[in-house]
């Protein structure tokens, strides 16, 4: 350990990224070297507290004067090594437990569209875009922001560790459990009995809809904002191509709305 920095140093400066984090709400990079070396710092505390243990441990040496009762001189080194390492742990956990739910968010903000999330390009100027496109851009964002969710940022990917690139891939699978088996008509129906039947009837609850603003009627104008191709409704099949404009069940285009693919107008 650098003789310039104490223990903890290390770990405060996640902290800091965090609450960085926080601040701007934007998602950091994942800081893989720093949390290794709070790591090597704990492997490094608790051989030296293993150490300090065994020499508490070991008999007296015969030659020396006998220390006072109930008086151990390794017990501050021991509480101090032990202090040290609870307190790693705590930042760690509030670095890791900080980014997993700042990816929850931004999970919900783009509809649960989990593909979506993870391929968004990196935050650069199309040449093939309108002069409009980064005004557009930062409109969307302003909305979502307006709206309690945050925009979803650019180039989310790079930014991730592959244990929460796992971890959102595990999320996303157990919404969906739920909503297969609590929340839609069939797993409804497979309830058995009368209470079963009824369930079966309803129709599915879209866990991933947004609640901000409760939709007034059951139609929507929306304009295309981005191309998303042919999507089949209740009222037949819609090739959204980018400026066009568009009436249809909200229903069936929320999620789509909620993405970013279209906006109401």
């Amino acid at each position: 350990m650098n003789s310039s920095s104490q223990y903890g140093d290390l770990a405060t400066q996640l902290l800091t990224e965090s609450r960085r984090s926080t601040t701007t709400n934007t998602l950091l990079k994942y800081n893989d070297v720093l949390v290794r070396a709070v790591v090597r710092e704990q492997r490094d505390l608790e051989a030296r507290l293993e150490a300090a243990l065994a020499r508490s441990a070991a008999p007296p040496d015969p030659d020396a004067p006998a220390p006072p009762p109930a008086e151990n001189a390794y017990m501050p080194t021991v509480l101090l090594y032990q202090t040290a390492i609870l307190r790693n742990k705590r930042c760690l956990l509030a670095y890791h437990h900080h980014r997993l739910e700042f990816l929850k968010d931004l999970y919900w903000s783009v509809g649960g569209a989990l593909p979506l999330l993870l391929s968004l390009p990196p935050a650069a100027a199309n040449p093939h875009a309108g002069p409009n496109a980064n005004a557009q851009a930062a409109a969307a964002a302003a909305n979502a922001a307006a709206m309690g969710a945050g925009a979803a940022p650019q180039d989310v990917r790079s930014k991730l560790s592959p244990h929460e690139v796992d971890f959102l891939r595990n999320y996303a699978d157990s919404l969906l459990a739920l909503r297969t088996d609590a929340f839609s008509a069939a797993g409804g129906a497979g309830g058995g009995g009368a209470g079963g039947a009824g369930n079966g009837a309803t129709e599915d609850i879209d866990l991933l809809a947004p609640i901000s603003h409760p939709p007034k009627d059951l139609q929507v104008h929306v304009r295309v904002v981005r191309d998303c191709g042919v999507v089949h409704t209740e009222l037949g099949a819609i090739d959204f191509r980018r400026g066009h404009r568009f009436l249809a069940r909200r229903s069936d285009i929320e999620h789509l709305i909620v993405q970013g693919y279209l906006e109401e107008s």
